[in-house]
């Protein structure tokens, strides 16, 4: 069977598409839109008795949808590239797939997940890889923030993304940006806010929120988060009800021996960190695996991260979120760029890594009924992001990996789940 589906694909690759049953957007590297194509599946999957599959470790992640004039047409304008495809050639495609020779897997996409981007109201909104990464792609979300979650808005959303956030209360330890307007905007707004649900100060309401989010997954949300969301989060977790923000952003002082009081029996993905509170250093902990303070160990022209392989069949979610036509990425940093693989708690998954630096850029886990990942660095086409800098223009990225690591992310939890074999 192998040897007769692969000049069948390559074959229909070659030709104009011809009506069938079924388009086949692959999503290797012939596919002229990739980010375009994750949308035009979402928005697909918005409709009502639309059939979609995503075709895991087949021609780097590839979407099978019913074939229809109108169809055709929507990909065409979008820029997508597309196949048509017997309903023989389907079945043969199907058989092979789902041979246990094969590590791929057929995955029916049933639905789509409601979006909300956690960010304050007053951020730059192109300077959030994700948002960026949504509106090109043409996927619709929401902006929440404090507000929003302590009225118990979570619960409307599917899916939570939170990018470059402190959940700390130290503004993000941009000390050396105290005196533009928008900092202090922000510290203002925050400041409010904390007023507002009797805190306080802001560490106070950061933590509370993080709490809210811990809650959410529990219940059976999907969260992802980038830059210093990442370690920012599970540094509030870990020092709930513990001082650990120095005098000059909360006006009182550190709680004494605060290392050997953190839990990390209350944190997700990290554990042994040690934080670092002098506010004129520009890191939180020790959890980065490329502290700001000091340069990376690794030129840029030198800096990639490896994706890893997983077995489609037995580890589906992992799979599907690594989905690429590259496995051999660009690295890019960020305030918190990657993750010491010594600090990442062993039930965690790496989906991707440096091992010459001992360092993941991309995990995934668990926790009550819900999942969440975890993926470093600022914006995956922008190597070291200024504040102020012009933001990136994802129409000179749309093939771009990193970028779909992100959309990735977006479209899992759409997968109908199956029975695990046993």
């Amino acid at each position: 069977m192998k040897q007769l589906i692969y000049p069948l694909i390559i074959f229909f690759s070659l030709q104009v598409p011809a009506w069938g049953s079924s388009f086949l957007l692959p999503m290797d590297s012939e596919q002229t839109d990739h980010l375009k194509a994750y949308g035009f599946i979402y928005r697909l999957l918005a409709e009502e008795n639309n059939k979609v599959h995503w075709l895991i470790n087949f021609r780097g992640g590839s979407f099978l949808i019913e074939q229809s004039p109108q169809q055709a047409q929507n990909l065409t304008t979008k820029g997508i590239r597309y196949l048509s495809m017997s309903d023989m050639e389907v079945t043969l495609l199907k058989q092979q797939i789902e041979s246990q020779n094969s590590n791929m897997e057929w995955a029916e996409l049933n639905k789509v997940a409601k979006i909300a981007l956690y960010s304050p109201k007053s951020a730059s909104p192109w300077d959030d890889a994700v948002s960026l990464a949504l509106t090109y792609a043409e996927i619709p979300f929401s902006t929440i923030y404090d507000d929003e979650i302590m009225k118990g808005d979570l619960k409307k959303y599917d899916w939570v993304h939170l990018h470059h956030e402190d959940f700390t209360g130290q503004m993000g330890k941009m000390y050396t940006q105290r005196e533009q307007p928008w900092y202090k905007k922000q510290v203002k707004e925050d400041e409010e806010m904390a007023r507002k649900y009797g805190f306080g100060k802001i560490s106070q309401l950061k933590s509370a929120i993080a709490q809210q989010l811990k809650q959410y997954i529990e219940a059976g949300g999907y969260l992802f988060a980038m830059c210093n969301a990442t370690d920012t989060f599970d540094i509030a977790l870990a020092a709930y009800q513990i001082d650990v923000v120095d005098a000059y952003y909360d006006k009182d002082p550190i709680q004494t021996n605060f290392n050997d009081l953190l839990n990390f029996n209350q944190t997700l993905a990290f554990t042994n960190f040690t934080l670092f509170t002098n506010p004129r250093i520009n890191e939180f902990s020790n959890i980065d695996s490329s502290p700001n303070y000091q340069p990376r160990t690794v030129l840029e022209e030198n800096d990639f991260f490896e994706l890893n392989e997983f077995s489609a069949k037995s580890d589906l979610i992992p799979s599907m979120l690594t989905q690429n036509h590259e496995s051999v990425i660009h690295g890019y940093m960020g305030q918190t760029t990657g993750f010491d693989l010594s600090k990442i708690k062993s039930s965690m998954t790496v989906l991707a890594e440096n091992q010459a630096l001992n360092e993941a850029k991309y995990i995934y886990g668990t926790f009550g009924k819900g999942f969440f990942s975890f993926l470093g660095g600022h914006d995956p086409e922008d190597y070291q992001h200024f504040v102020n800098e012009e933001h990136t223009d994802i129409l000179l990225h749309k093939n771009s990996p990193g970028y779909r690591l992100i959309l990735n992310n977006v479209l899992f939890p759409s997968a109908k789940k199956k029975k695990q074999k046993t």
